[in-house]
C-alpha cells in the first residue's frame, strides 16, 4: 500500500504518531492517538487503522510495548507532507540577524562556512555541515612566499575570496623580492581568467621561444605551472557539533555507540561526508534523506537535510545530520531558512 493509497484518516493518524513520537521518545498507544489525532473515533477504530499501518510498513511495535514507533516509512510520509504544505521558511531574527553579522564579518568564504556550520548546528541541535563548491576558479590574485631552500608557499585567492594554498619546489632559490615580481607580472597578466585557462596560457607560453630570453617571464610561468599542475579543488568543507551526539546514544534515540562512533569518524574523515553528499545532491533546493535511504550502511540509524543554492559559479550547502527521531520541522526551517537567509545577505553585502 503506497502513500496514495492512504485514507484521510490513515493519515492523520500516521501524521499524529509521527509528532507524538518525536516530542516523547515513546512508543504512541491507541488511547493517545485517538486523543491527539482530534478525529473524536475509539481507540478501537485507531487500533485496526494503526495494524493496516504496521502492515503497510509504516509503523512498527517494539518487543516491549504495546505502542507502535514510526519507520523509516513512515517519516518519509511524514517528511514529504511537512516539505509539500510549507510555506516560505522564515528563520528567528536573532539567527538571521547573526547569520548578516556573520556574513559582513568574514569576507572570506572559508570563514562563512564555518560560521554557517555553527549557526545550524545550535539552531537545530544536530551536527551541522556547510559546503561550497566552486564549479571554475576564477583568478583575483596570486601570491609567492619564501620558505627557505627552493620551497615557496603558494596562495591562490579565487574570486568570492577563496583561498587555496600549496607548498611547490620553484627548483632554484629564490630572493622575496623575485617572487613578488613574478607574481605581480602573473596578477598583469591573467587576474580575471578561470585557473584551467590561466594553465592552458602559462603552458602556451612556456612553449614559445621568446620565453627562453626572458628570466622574468619564465620563473613567473615556472612558478604558475608549477602551481596549476593540479588545479586546486575549490571545495570547502565544515563540520560541527559533536557534542549533539551524545544525546543521540539515550535509549530513545536507538542509536547504538558503534554508529555514533561512526558518524564521528565520517566527522574526522571531512571527504568521505563531503563524497556522501556530492553523491545526494544533484542540484539547487532541499535534500532530505532517511535512515535506510542512505548509501552508507553507517548511516542508517541517520537522517540528513540539506539545502543547496546556486550563486554565479558558486554551489552551496548547508545542513544538518540527527536521529532519525529528529524535529523535522524544526531542521528543514533552520536549514533551508539559512541556506535563503545567507544568499540575501551575500547579494545585499555585494
Amino acid at each position: 500500500m503506497g502513500s496514495y493509497d492512504l485514507s484521510a484518516r490513515s493519515r492523520r493518524l500516521l501524521v499524529t504518531l509521527v509528532r507524538e513520537y518525536i516530542e516523547s521518545g515513546e512508543p504512541v498507544s491507541s488511547q493517545v492517538l485517538a486523543r491527539e489525532s482530534g478525529l473524536g473515533v475509539s481507540s478501537a477504530t485507531v487500533r485496526n487503522v494503526v495494524a493496516q499501518l504496521e502492515e503497510a510498513g509504516y509503523v512498527h511495535q517494539p518487543h516491549t510495548s504495546a505502542g507502535r514507533v514510526p519507520t523509516d516509512r513512515g517519516y518519509r510520509f511524514f517528511v514529504d507532507l511537512l516539505v509539500g504544505s510549507r510555506r516560505s521558511p522564515r528563520l528567528p531574527a536573532s539567527v538571521e540577524h547573526e547569520l548578516r553579522q556573520q556574513a559582513e564579518r568574514s569576507p572570506l568564504m572559508d570563514d562563512l562556512l564555518a560560521g554557517l556550520s555553527h549557526v545550524v548546528s545550535k539552531a537545530s541541535r544536530h551536527v551541522g555541515f556547510a559546503l561550497a563548491e566552486h564549479e571554475t576558479g576564477v583568478l583575483q590574485r596570486v601570491e609567492f612566499i619564501r620558505l627557505g631552500g627552493p620551497r615557496v608557499l603558494v596562495v591562490v585567492v579565487a574570486r568570492g575570496d577563496h583561498v587555496t594554498q600549496k607548498v611547490i619546489d620553484a627548483g632554484e632559490e629564490l630572493r622575496q623580492e623575485e617572487l613578488v615580481e613574478a607574481a605581480n607580472y602573473l596578477n598583469t597578466e591573467f587576474a580575471g581568467l578561470r585557473l584551467d585557462e590561466v594553465r592552458d596560457a602559462v603552458l602556451e607560453r612556456l612553449r614559445q621561444e621568446r620565453t627562453l630570453y626572458d628570466q622574468l617571464l619564465a620563473r613567473a610561468l615556472r612558478l604558475a605551472s608549477s602551481t596549476l599542475e593540479q588545479l586546486p579543488k575549490l571545495q570547502t568543507f565544515f563540520v560541527e557539533g559533536a557534542s549533539s551526539l551524545i544525546d543521540a546514544a539515550s535509549p530513545h534515540e536507538g542509536v547504538s555507540l558503534a554508529t555514533l562512533r561512526a558518524l564521528m569518524e565520517m566527522m574526522e574523515e571531512k571527504e568521505r561526508l563531503v563524497h556522501l553528499l556530492n553523491q545526494y545532491i544533484d542540484g539547487p533546493g532541499l535534500t532530505i534523506v532517511i535512515g535506510a535511504e542512505h548509501t552508507s550502511p553507517d548511516l542508517r540509524s541517520f537522517s540528513l537535510i540539506a539545502s543547496t543554492s546556486v550563486d554565479g559559479s558558486t554551489i552551496r550547502t548547508v545542513g544538518v545530520i540527527g536521529p532519525t527521531r529528529m524535529h523535522y520541522s524544526r531542521a528543514i526551517t533552520v536549514v533551508d531558512g539559512t541556506s535563503q537567509a545567507v544568499t540575501r545577505a551575500l547579494r545585499s553585502g555585494n
